[in-house]
This record gives structure tokens, C-alpha cells and sequence, in this order.
């Protein structure tokens, strides 16, 4: 699984960006396992699987390492 760092957090929206291996990536709060976006930092290390939405890349099953 990739993995990289919390790179910014909008948690009144419910998203947030992944700086990862190749690139930023988009996440919705719909795809964290066992956590809340509240629960997240900027800076922490997460581990993703990459999925693909109508608008590009998008980490899902996000959980902290």
C-alpha cells in the first residue's frame, strides 16, 4: 500500500489531501478506517489504497501507520 502525509485537512467539509508518492492525493472522511477526519493531523503518516473518482485520484481505505 502507498503511503504518505497529511498535507491539509478542510474537517468542517469532510476531505482532506494525502502529499503521496506521486503527487497529492484527494480524500473524502467517507474512505478513514477506525478514525474521524477530526482525529487527524497535518503531518501524520497514513497508508492508503489508490482508487479514481470522475475528478481524478483518490486515496481510499486511509488509515494511520
Amino acid at each position: 500500500m502507498p503511503q504518505g502525509t497529511i498535507k491539509k485537512l478542510v474537517a468542517d467539509k469532510g476531505f482532506g489531501f494525502i502529499q503521496g508518492e506521486r503527487g497529492d492525493v484527494f480524500f473524502h472522511h467517507s474512505s478513514l478506517e477506525g478514525m474521524t477526519i477530526e482525529s487527524l493531523q497535518e503531518g501524520q503518516t497514513v497508508e492508503y489504497s489508490e482508487g479514481q473518482s470522475d475528478k481524478g485520484p483518490r486515496a481510499e481505505n486511509v488509515r494511520v501507520v
